[in-house]
């Protein structure tokens, strides 16, 4: 996600707290790789000058109880969210009004029916009961994209491939749609933001009158998204925008930063492909993950849509009584496989942003070494996963060769599962399943992690 503004901003960080003193010298050096990054994230150059101008004004101050240097990170922090809109703004779903509607507005390829789908697994997870309507009848596949995705998500959608009036489909359907929470309406685009464009929207907003209306904007158009937001700003209100492709692009900047000088609100970020790669946008915390400061909130967020709530409640019980196998451990992979990229993950874990600066290939070699222990697994027969202490040389010779991972990397992995395993056990026995570990138990774990755990994982 802005990953090149991300590494200088990190760099600028580690400048700063590595630096004897802060001078002006210091203060400029900063000023002059951030203007370079943010102009190369397509933020605009007036608003680039204005946060220049800013720091170096507000750097001459002293604040009372902080270092020059937690002044000076701080100031930072505080002028980027200022220009991303400072806070949070969230939705709220009115359960009384059964079915609360959302209806997604854009043009061609800016991935309105993903989003579409990602917004529906995103609320289900939160308890609503939601499903998905398709009025785009203009785009080829368009339905059978939507019923794609639901598949995926595991949620309804109501679609009509033959008819190619929308307001007549909005009206086969809406009586079904009574018995939902929740309803994402997914319309049409254009190339453009046409006549014809105008009126369909007009049309359908009147007739159906959504909610919320929600327009949706590519990452990659950068600070063409004022234009863009502006212009649908006039053919009806929009309550605000989700940012899609933002992490394949180094314009996000700049389209995230014009959104807020339009007042037209960043809701959501779409941070990949899958139905899960999506987030709540709050300024604050996506600063705080651009300078390696961590994003837990936004963790927490992510876990929760990559992780199904079953499986997570049956892990935990298994957890309670010290039990874990193969299979759990395979589980565990595929869950954080789930939530995208080992090196993002990273990024939003305190202190761990920096690491990647540093060692810029560790996380790439993780991601590879849970891929093998993947198929190593996949190779192993139920009894093997069930109770690894079966596996002998000669079984584990048999699984190299079926899964074409080396037997040092099955071993490697075989000792790492033990090292959970006995920790799990040791946290069972002394309560901390049931939040009724000691100080003392508590600190023998963690000096037996502290020298083990890392070294298992390479780190």
């Amino acid at each position: 996600m802005l990953e090149k503004l991300g590494d200088t901003l990190k760099k600028a960080m580690s400048k700063i707290a590595g630096a004897v003193f802060v001078d002006k010298k210091l203060i400029e050096e900063i000023i002059k790789e951030m203007q370079r990054s943010l102009l190369e994230a397509d933020v605009d150059v007036k608003i680039v000058q204005e946060l220049s101008e800013k720091i170096r004004k507000k750097a001459e101050e002293k604040i009372q109880g902080l270092e020059k240097k937690e002044q000076l990170i701080k100031l930072i922090h505080d002028e980027l969210v200022e220009i991303l809109g400072k806070e949070e703004h969230k939705i709220a779903i009115d359960k009384k009004k059964k079915p609360f509607k959302i209806m997604l507005l854009g043009l061609y390829g800016a991935g309105k029916t993903t989003a579409a789908a990602k917004l529906a697994l995103y609320y289900s997870k939160r308890g609503l009961k939601t499903c998905m309507l398709g009025l785009d009848v203009h785009r080829p596949a368009a339905p059978e994209q939507l019923e794609q995705l639901a598949a995926k998500v595991n949620l309804p959608a109501f679609i009509n491939k033959q008819e190619k009036n929308p307001s007549a489909i909005w009206k086969e359907f809406e009586e079904k749609i009574k018995k939902y929470d929740l309803v994402i309406i997914d319309t049409a685009g254009r190339d453009v933001l046409s006549s014809a464009l105008i009126h369909e929207i007009s049309q359908l907003h009147k007739e159906i009158s959504p909610e919320l209306v929600i327009l949706v904007l590519p990452a990659d158009i950068g600070k063409a998204a004022a234009s863009q937001a502006q212009g649908f700003k006039k053919a009806c209100d929009i309550n605000g925008v989700i940012v899609t492709r933002l992490d394949g692009t180094a314009k996000g900047g700049g389209a995230l930063v014009s959104c807020q000088e339009t007042k037209a609100h960043v809701l959501f970020i779409g941070t990949g492909e899958k139905p899960q790669d999506i987030e709540t946008f709050d300024p604050s915390s996506f600063v705080s993950r651009l300078l390696g400061m961590g994003d837990i909130k936004g963790l927490l967020e992510k876990a929760k849509l990559a992780i199904d709530e079953k499986q997570q409640a049956k892990m935990k019980s298994r957890m309670e009584e010290g039990k874990f196998t193969l299979d759990d451990l395979y589980d565990q992979i595929k869950s954080m496989q789930n939530m995208g990229p080992l090196s993002k993950v990273a990024e939003m874990i305190p202190g761990m942003g920096s690491l990647k600066t540093k060692m810029p290939n560790v996380f790439d070699v993780q991601e590879t070494k849970l891929k093998k222990w993947r198929y190593a697994i996949d190779s192993m027969t139920p009894k093997e996963r069930e109770s690894p202490e079966l596996l002998n040389s000669n079984r584990i010779s048999r699984i190299s060769k079926g899964s074409h991972v080396s037997a040092n990397d099955i071993r490697e992995m075989i000792k790492q599962y033990k090292l959970v395993k006995g920790f799990i056990s040791e946290s069972s026995a002394s309560g901390l399943g049931q939040g009724q570990m000691d100080r003392k138990t508590m600190e023998k774990l963690a000096k037996k992690l502290g020298r083990k755990g890392l070294s298992g994982l390479g780190l």
